[in-house]
């Protein structure tokens, strides 16, 4: 086998079973740091007792993250996919794996994994945190983000996309909101460091390093706000590359274009974010934040609606 010209592995066993005979056979596939250690986990699973085991080990563990939340509709269908598929899928392809349709390649998306991990606050508020603070390590000093990367080269990908930043600050929001664990608020985490964009680049695949600089996930979500406050000739916040609808990604390549969703989650944002901040003592840019909430208010009910 050639790497890079096969798309798949094909594995032949040839068995010889008996009439009424029996025959339990285990695969294994993975990868080990050494030659020995590879060697020492196929002598372990030879033995078809420790495969058992550790098959039932792995549904215990899936089961008791699985069952923590469990629903019942009028669909049967529906009760199958909620009661345990879709939160197994959440978590095993796309925080774990990374293995979505157009996220085949493992990497981590900034918007991705942060909306990914919002529906684990139900069986485990660690999981959203994580996810916050590790995201927010892939925040440039600037302010915005990167729209994806791969931990392993960190190197990722600098783009003027409008609503990746501001996941990280609703997820804050979120968490708080939940758990009421203020304390978020104060961990202190590093940015990447990188050249900013031209005014005529919509993005830059590079080599992104972690900086010297380090300050609190209060001040990382303010710099990703004070980033999108940048709006357009309606009043409204301009679109960038995209925001989350990616099928837009060409309406604001020229600096123009504005957002009417991206409108409605800025407003969401500010208004979660200086409740979240009074509570806090965090006082700030409150008063900043409610005029600009009470702009954009009126722009979305004057301009952003058909007649």
């Amino acid at each position: 086998m050639h790497f890079g010209t096969n798309s798949c592995i094909a594995v032949e066993i040839e068995l010889e079973i008996d009439a009424f005979e029996d025959k339990k056979i285990s695969l294994i596939l993975g990868e080990a740091d050494s030659e020995s250690e590879v060697k020492n986990v196929s002598k372990k699973y030879q033995n078809m007792e420790n495969v058992q085991e550790e098959n039932r080990k792995t549904r215990e563990y899936w089961n008791k993250i699985l069952r923590t939340i469990q629903v019942k509709t009028p669909s049967q269908t529906m009760d199958i996919m909620l009661n345990g598929w879709t939160l197994y899928q959440t978590i095993a392809s796309r925080l774990y794996a990374r293995s979505g349709y157009y996220q085949s390649g493992g990497a981590f998306g900034f918007r991705d994994q942060l909306q990914d991990a919002l529906c684990t606050k139900f069986i485990s508020k660690n999981t959203l945190r994580e996810q916050i603070l590790k995201h927010s390590e892939h925040q440039f000093e600037e302010g915005d983000v990167e729209h994806w990367w791969h931990d392993e080269t960190n190197r990722g990908i600098r783009t003027k996309f409008s609503d990746d930043l501001l996941w990280l600050v609703y997820c804050v929001c979120e968490y708080i909101e939940f758990t009421g664990d203020y304390d978020i608020l104060n961990e202190e985490t590093s940015y990447v460091s990188g050249n900013t964009l031209s005014v005529h680049e919509e993005e830059k695949y590079d080599l992104y390093e972690k900086g010297e600089v380090k300050e609190s996930i209060y001040n990382h979500c303010i710099k990703a706000i004070e980033k999108s406050l940048d709006f357009g000739e309606n009043g409204l916040p301009k679109i960038g590359s995209g925001d989350w609808n990616d099928g837009f990604s060409t309406v604001g390549n020229k600096g123009k274009g504005e957002s009417v969703w991206l409108g409605f989650f800025l407003y969401t944002i500010l208004e979660r974010f200086n409740k979240i901040c009074k509570e806090a003592g965090k006082t700030d840019f409150i008063q900043k934040y409610d005029k600009i909430k009470d702009e954009l208010k009126k722009a979305l009910n004057s301009k952003a609606w058909d007649r």
